[in-house]
């Protein structure tokens, strides 16, 4: 039985590219958990609003995109988003779409997440902070916006962190768009080497590095 003979001589000259692709996927992760806050702070007080409409409306948001699949809900803008893009913009046929494709798949998919997230953190809060703000003639939006949400911040902080965390491991999911994250260019410089099993050993170990390392970070937050 043969042995498999390691070499890992390509990676130091692969680290440009590498590190190209770690941006890739840093940015993906910074927009979509900047956009997946903002919507789910959205997607959490439509939920608990007294309007029905608006509560269904969220409902079924949150019912659709947390049954599907991530991989799916990105090869679903990467196939729309783009004809969108170049009808509202004018973009040319060959303008490459597939990071704002990406961003928009998962903007919208982490938005459901943090929907429950920030559901739950609001929940959290005291009802009477609630009574005492409308006792003060606060409106149901200045409520949220100058008392719930500043103190449901706190209780949510470790969890928010968690979710992206998971949102940067997901990013390895855009190889279906072949757009360049770390993990497919590591992919491509492994095949383009003959060096598949240690360029993707390399990515695995910094995916767990960073993971990690944030993880601990969430720790002593939650510790806290």
């Amino acid at each position: 039985m043969a042995i498999y003979d390691f070499d890992w001589s390509s990676i130091p000259a692969a680290l440009p590219f590498l590190w190209k692709g770690m941006k890739v996927s840093l940015e993906l992760t910074a927009v979509a958990v900047a956009a997946g806050i903002f919507g789910g702070t959205l997607l959490a007080m439509m939920r608990l609003s007294s309007n029905r409409a608006v509560t269904y409306f969220a409902s079924a948001y949150l019912t659709v995109f947390r049954a599907v699949p991530l991989v799916m809900v990105l090869l679903w803008f990467f196939l729309v988003t783009p004809e969108l893009l170049r009808a509202l913009l004018g973009l040319g046929p060959l303008t490459d779409t597939r990071l704002a494709s990406a961003m928009v798949g998962f903007s919208l998919f982490e938005a459901a997440y943090y929907a429950e997230i920030i559901r739950a953190g609001i929940k959290s809060v005291a009802k009477g902070q609630v009574a005492a703000a409308h006792a003060l003639g606060l409106t149901y939006w200045q409520t949220m916006r100058l008392v719930v949400l500043p103190q449901a911040l706190r209780n949510m902080l470790p969890l928010l962190l968690t979710q992206a965390i998971i949102c940067f491991q997901d990013t390895s999911l855009v190889y279906v768009s072949s757009l360049g994250d770390f993990f497919g260019v590591a992919s491509k410089v492994g095949d383009r080497d003959g060096r598949l099993v240690e360029l993707l050993l390399f990515a695995g170990a910094v995916y767990f590095a960073m993971s990690y390392t944030t993880s601990m970070v969430v720790g002593r937050l939650r510790k806290r």
